[in-house]
């Protein structure tokens, strides 16, 4: 049977990803859970913790970037999956995600190096790469794969439309290992009178993301 590998970026997709398909905390240094054919483990912002925290996995195993992304297509609603044919680095490679039974896939993702604020900085992306949706990890989860020899795929969903971006304020609530220090937040609420309205709409983008997420997930494993 075909094992996945899931692989987030920040703990609280991993425990939102977990709850809606039931998997258990795994005991270790850094968040992980897994049940039945299916394992999530946190790896940090652009996947910088990839190598230190994961091992080579077995031959049988399909390697999942899975979590929010932010939409750089205008039509792009918020929820909306995004399952790409092809993964563009920040330095311009290019790679090709797995053929999936039952799992279409269509468009590009791009990986970028930073945190888009605003909805001008999301335009020129979207003008210069064509790709649908943005996020930070995927194109590093991609190239980890591809030096064990597996098949991967990308597995996300829209936590912020075209509209709108990721405040510096709030991107800096999460760490480089992935984790939320919420006294960050309240220090964004305290110095920036919208701060609390913009975490707000990316809290409910983000369950709206990770739901449809954790829907196709539940779809692969059951086809494992």
């Amino acid at each position: 049977m075909r094992r996945l590998l899931v692989l987030t970026a920040v703990d609280v997709e991993a425990r939102g990803l977990a709850r809606h398909l039931g998997l258990a905390p795994v005991a270790g240094d850094f968040p992980r859970f897994a049940g039945g054919q299916v394992e999530i483990a946190v790896v940090g912002l652009a996947a910088a913790h990839l190598a230190t925290r994961l091992t080579a996995p077995p031959p049988s195993t399909l390697v999942v970037s899975a979590g929010a992304c932010g939409a750089l297509a205008p039509e792009l609603a918020v929820g909306a999956l995004v399952v790409p044919e092809t993964v563009i680095a920040p330095d311009g490679r290019r790679f090709a995600t797995a053929a999936i039974g039952g799992l279409p896939r269509q468009g590009t993702l791009v990986s970028s190096e930073r945190v888009l604020e605003d909805a001008a900085g999301k335009s020129r992306l979207w003008l210069a790469s064509g790709a649908l949706a943005v996020d930070m990890e995927s194109a590093t989860i991609m190239a980890w794969a591809a030096a064990h020899g597996l098949p991967a795929v990308v597995v996300r969903a829209v936590s912020d439309s075209a509209a709108r971006g990721v405040p510096a304020d709030l991107a800096r609530v999460v760490q480089d290992d992935g984790r939320v220090r919420p006294l960050r937040a309240v220090s964004a609420v305290l110095a920036r009178p919208r701060a609390l309205a913009d975490a707000m709409a990316l809290r409910a983008g983000t369950a709206a993301a990770l739901k449809t997420v954790a829907a196709t997930l539940g779809r692969l494993a059951r086809t494992a």
